[in-house]
């Protein structure tokens, strides 16, 4: 690892805009060296990162500053990401298509059981129970950027240990007043918590008021899953004037010749009765790649959502393999457009990996609600400022399979030669100044 003496000019030049939601500069500076250590540091927890620091100062801050500057000092916290959504606005303007995707993904931290919003639960992904947060995220993404917007940790519902413990508790009657009382204020106490727990659907719906309050990004459609296709979500987005894509659950109900029927047994039929129905359509994904798919297309009544169109894919000519089933409000897109706009939902899976690999997102090791979501927050602005890193430009053999385009490697790298440059810089003017190698040895790593 690359010491960080200073913070490397993209760095400091693209979280300038963020400067006026910090109170003092000593304070912007250390949050500035933290979203340096997320992109650099192999340990992207604070000790790591601060462990990475060289001060070149006499005395050194100590860590418990950094950590007070980051977590616990009084910037503006909930400004953040509204500021992080005008920045990156600009960038998605007349670039294309753009479209918000809605997601949500799990933070692991199978050793930090007392970290704000862990709760150990199945992990449908891996297969297992473990520790871990649920994050709702939002992304928007056009041909060239993928820009997480929004991060959002669901708490934990503990509605259902609650009230296991009241019906353990439980008595016909109570002959004290104060047994009364105490039972009524568990009662009031599972009410509250009942209440004031928000699914991951609510979350969603609140983002997209957020988002669309703000009007950053007017232009754009919404893709989402099937685990966030409710209808409060649906209404919100189509009141705003947006058009949104969904994944279709293969029991829904649709009406088909005048009955209810399973929108599966429908598929069904119509590759049994009429596969002259499907039709090839070539779709060009967001990633430029170019594929067919055999659809049918229709606008039906949904139970519950009304008149939307639908769409069964196959990828194959045979209509032998499992369909997929899309479902959209725009009922006069037509085929072609719906799946080049699913295949934008695909942007916010890169964004979750890319940030758990590269930004740290689950790195966290900070206990308190404040931190935690201070981290996921500038873990979103460390993942832009990479994405807009010009690197140099390079004829070496192993940037071949590059095609032109810079990649996340070769961003990072340019990153990394800021700071070795930096670093060297430091060592030089040291030296110019007399001081010996195991001083500036015990300056860059101390015993």
């Amino acid at each position: 690892m690359i010491p960080i003496v200073g913070i490397p000019q993209t760095i400091r030049d693209g979280f300038a805009p963020y400067r006026a939601l910090f109170c003092r500069d000593a304070g912007f500076e250390h949050v500035s060296r933290y979203v340096t250590g997320l992109l650099l540091c192999p340990d992207k927890t604070l000790q790591g990162i601060y462990d990475g620091q060289v001060w070149g100062q006499e005395p050194a801050p100590s860590r418990r500053a950094m950590h007070a500057a980051v977590f616990e000092a009084g910037w503006d916290t909930e400004s953040l990401m509204p500021r992080h959504r005008e920045v990156i606005a600009p960038d998605h303007r007349g670039r294309g298509r753009e479209v918000i995707t809605l997601d949500w993904t799990y933070a692991h931290h199978d050793r930090g059981p007392k970290i704000w919003g862990v709760n150990r639960a199945w992990d449908h992904v891996e297969k297992r129970y473990a520790l871990y947060q649920t994050v709702v995220t939002a992304a928007i993404a056009n041909r060239h950027l993928i820009d997480g917007i929004e991060m959002v940790v669901q708490e934990p519902n503990p509605c259902e240990q609650e009230m296991a413990y009241l019906k353990e508790t439980t008595q016909a009657s109570y002959t004290h007043m104060e047994a009364a009382r105490t039972r009524l204020l568990e009662l009031l106490h599972y009410s509250k918590h009942r209440l004031a727990y928000k699914k991951r659907p609510e979350i969603a719906l609140e983002i997209v008021r957020q988002l669309e309050t703000e009007g950053h990004f007017p232009q754009s459609a919404y893709a989402f899953d099937n685990g966030l296709l409710t209808l409060p979500l649906t209404r919100e987005i189509e009141q705003r004037g947006k058009h949104w894509v969904s994944e279709l659950e293969r029991s829904r109900h649709l009406q088909w010749q005048g009955q209810w029927r399973r929108v599966d047994a429908v598929a069904a039929e119509l590759r049994r009765e009429h596969p002259e129905s499907f039709r090839q359509v070539r779709v060009r994904s967001r990633n430029g790649d170019t594929r067919f798919y055999w659809v049918f297309t229709k606008v039906v009544r949904l139970k519950r959502y009304g008149r939307k169109r639908l769409v069964i894919v196959h990828d194959r000519e045979l209509l032998d393999d499992t369909p997929q089933f899309l479902v959209t409000d725009a009922l006069h897109w037509e085929s072609g457009r719906i799946l080049e706009t699913w295949s934008y939902r695909w942007a916010i899976e890169l964004f979750h990996e890319f940030g758990k690999q590269e930004s740290g997102l689950e790195s966290s090791q900070v206990r308190k609600e404040e931190a935690v979501k201070r981290h996921f927050r500038l873990s979103c602005v460390a993942q832009s400022l990479l994405q807009r890193v010009t690197p140099a430009v390079s004829t070496s053999e192993r940037f071949a399979f590059a095609r032109g385009e810079s990649t996340v490697g070769q961003k990072s790298r340019a990153i990394m030669r800021e700071a070795l440059d930096g670093f060297i810089g430091f060592v030089a003017s040291l030296l110019a100044r007399g001081y010996r190698r195991p001083q500036i040895l015990e300056m860059v790593m101390p015993g």
